[in-house]
């Protein structure tokens, strides 16, 4: 705790300095899962790239207590060796657990448990002002909430306490999705391997992909129900080998053939971690709808059936999530999301669908496509996860998500200075365009960087190199001039 409390005592004196000057800052955390463009600059951020570590485990209350920037992998690893794993473990071993706390996140176990947020029973968290305090359930609770998917937009937190479960347990269903032309997949945790068993594993270099492994087992099985044992490391970071399936399109686009052979070959490169690298380097994630949406259940046909119309873009990723807050507590309205703690504004289950694939070549169209996707979601009663590009307008956005309470509890802990979810979500196609025409230098570097195969080599570049790749450095290179809104 004392390598800790000096931290934190940094980043006190830093946040307590953008207040006094009333300067907006943003969040440096070393690392992403956001497909947004970055903005942060040294001058201009917080650093918290230090807070990764787990601070302590308590098995006998199956809690552990987490900084925020300790990525799955890592919280995963430290919790086995108790013998137990969180409740709910984001499917990229990269994505942290203040960024699962403050974006939304969940994955297959959230059908259970609800988003990761929903299984922290109390956060430490830097406010504004640059003052230290705690806020839980009962304390604070709508400081709590409202932090939880606010994109820090009311402070830094700083230390979490997470909700632990045992890992072995055979009266747990921990999984259910449909996903692809369909397959219905449900998962079970076990502690024994029956006689001849074999295991798949799909996390080392000789492994298959995952869906390419589940789309070889269909093909072969019929209608026929398959049975397969997994370790549990690799069933839950089973999609980090390719991010799902959207690594084929970068055999696509190096018109690289797509075999055993060159996945084995590139496999250093069809990480998470580092495609999220390539992604950002490259700027190709303009270039691919990257949106993870959820409709109620009663409008998941017809959201598919539009989707097929509309994009005929599959594999889909379909997933059931608990969306209700708390149970309903009324504590528990708070924040963008205050409405999921509401019986009569929400449904306690919606269906996440991911969509994620190549968009038109043509950025106007490109954005037309995104904001059909939201409008959709926005029309069938949904929501979009804000992680990735977010295309609606400010009227728009607000009128989804209940400005008059956020601004109140911003104001209320002293965050009104800080940039806004919207302003630090959106992407603002006008100001793109307007850098274009004002800057000969930026009208060339787009026309440079749109020619085949230029970005692309870049972000292969920039991830083989590694390295930082989210601060937008003061230094006058012609692709920060690019990137700059």
């Amino acid at each position: 705790m004392e390598a800790h409390e000096g931290t934190i005592a940094i980043i006190e004196a830093s946040v307590r300095s953008f207040s006094e000057r009333q300067q907006p800052f943003r969040i440096y955390h070393g690392s992403t899962n956001s497909t947004r463009d970055s903005q942060r600059r040294l001058d201009k951020a917080v650093d918290t790239s230090k807070l990764n570590h787990v601070l302590s485990i308590n098995k006998e209350d199956k809690m552990a207590s987490v900084e925020p920037n300790v990525p799955m992998d890592a919280l995963l690893q430290a919790t086995l060796e108790h013998g137990l794993v969180p409740l709910v473990v984001m499917e990229f071993p990269g994505i942290t657990a203040g960024g699962g706390f403050s974006s939304t996140s969940g994955e297959s176990s959230s059908f259970r448990y609800g988003f990761f947020d929903g299984t922290v029973n109390w956060i430490e968290i830097v406010l504004a002002n640059g003052t230290v305090t705690r806020a839980s359930r009962t304390e604070k609770p709508d400081l709590f909430w409202g932090a939880a998917s606010s994109f820090g937009t009311l402070g830094v937190v700083t230390l979490l306490e997470v909700r632990l479960r045992e890992a072995t347990n055979r009266d747990s269903k921990p999984d259910g999705r449909l996903s692809g032309r369909y397959r219905l997949r449900s998962g079970r945790l076990t502690s024994s391997l029956p006689a001849g068993a074999s295991v798949h594993q799909f996390t080392r270099r000789s492994d298959p992909w995952f869906y390419i492994h589940v789309q070889r087992r269909c093909a072969t099985a019929g209608n026929s129900v398959v049975k397969e044992y997994v370790p549990l490391v690799d069933y839950l970071f089973r999609y980090d080998r390719c991010g799902f399936w959207v690594g084929r399109y970068a055999f696509r686009y190096f018109i690289t053939p797509f075999n055993r052979i060159t996945r084995f070959l590139l496999d250093r490169f069809m990480h998470t971690r580092v495609m999220y690298h390539a992604l950002h380097a490259s700027g190709q994630s303009r270039m691919y709808i990257i949106q993870d949406v959820a409709v109620p259940y009663n409008a998941a046909l017809e959201f598919q059936e539009w989707l097929d119309d509309t994009f005929n873009m599959y594999p889909l990723w379909l997933c059931p999530l608990r969306q209700r807050r708390d149970g309903g507590n009324p504590e528990a309205r708070h924040g963008l999301y205050a409405s999921l703690a509401d019986p009569e504004a929400s449904s306690e289950f919606m269906m996440n669908f991911g969509v994620w694939g190549p968009g038109s070549k043509n950025r106007i169209e490109f954005v037309r496509q995104n904001r059909l996707l939201e409008q959709k979601v926005d029309e069938l009663g949904g929501q979009k996860w804000l992680y990735a590009h977010a295309y609606y307008t400010q009227d728009e956005f607000w009128s989804i998500y209940d400005r008059k309470a956020y601004d109140a509890l911003r104001a209320k802990y002293g965050a009104s200075y800080l940039p806004s979810v919207y302003e630090k979500v959106k992407v603002d196609v006008d100001a793109e365009e307007r850098a274009i025409r004002a800057s000969w230098v930026a009208w060339l570097l787009w026309l440079f960087w749109s020619i085949w195969p230029l970005s692309g080599l870049y972000g292969v570049y920039k991830a083989f190199r590694g390295g930082e790749y989210l601060l937008q450095k003061e230094s006058s290179s012609l692709i920060r001039t690019l990137k700059k809104d």
